[in-house]
């Protein structure tokens, strides 16, 4: 028997901990992917401002998160209407024929409770190169519309001329290293994959907490001979 009670804990410990994972829907009104470029002898900076995707986060092992986001490159604002004009000419984002970046995430790798560095591929004006994120959890809470959120923040740093945007290279005005920070707010999900209801959960974690226990399940003899069987084998 203390075998299979060993067979058993070790079955158990191999099991994923399904229950520990959390999915987040990037939230489009509050987060942002801003940039920063120089500028001949200054910096220049923009925002996208419409962010999709989800965040899959296991607090307690965060090498099993993952991130998969969309950038829609026609909420560019630079401050500037005449140069969003240009950035999204075929010059540079060539927007028309490339709408959209994605990033998608391939592993993380935490050095610490709240912090590390994603890996993925990030995809922008037709090309995919692997890019590595630096990340850093802000925190978790409850919101004002009874749901649940996360925040978190991520930069890297990108050659532009990699991508095909090569416009201007050094060193003509515009530089070729564009420093990219991602502001990001989650909106925790169910499982039936709507909003998380902080009142709901709260509400049935009560129900549970009241309920009487499940009477104990009498034994069939088929279990009996079963139990018997394994004793005979693991003894």
């Amino acid at each position: 028997m203390r075998t299979l009670a060993l067979l058993s804990a070790g079955l158990l410990a191999a099991l994923p901990a399904w229950a520990e994972v959390e999915t987040y829907r990037i939230d489009p009104e509050h987060s942002f992917a801003n940039w920063e470029v120089r500028h001949i002898v200054a910096r220049v900076s923009g925002s996208f401002a419409t962010v999709n995707g989800t965040v899959v986060l296991d607090r307690d092992n965060l090498a099993r998160s993952r991130v998969e986001a969309t950038i829609d490159v026609a909420s560019l604002n630079s401050g500037h209407r005449k140069r969003d004009v240009h950035l999204w000419s075929d010059e540079f984002l060539d927007a028309r024929r490339y709408p959209e970046m994605r990033f998608e995430s391939t592993s993380v790798q935490p050095s610490g409770p709240d912090k590390g560095v994603i890996n993925g591929n990030l995809t922008l004006r037709g090309v995919t190169r692997p890019v590595k994120l630096a990340y850093q959890i802000l925190g978790f809470g409850n919101d004002p519309w009874d749901g649940y959120r996360a925040g978190l923040l991520a930069v890297t740093r990108i050659n532009r001329l990699e991508f095909g945007v090569s416009k201007f290279p050094e060193p003509g005005p515009i530089g070729n290293e564009v420093e990219i920070t991602l502001l990001v707010e989650g909106i925790k999900l169910g499982p039936d994959g709507k909003p998380f209801s902080v009142k709901k959960a709260a509400e049935e974690k009560a129900k549970a907490a009241t309920q009487p226990p499940a009477p104990a399940k009498e034994e069939s003899l088929e279990d009996q001979l079963k139990r018997q069987l394994l004793r005979g084998i693991f003894k």
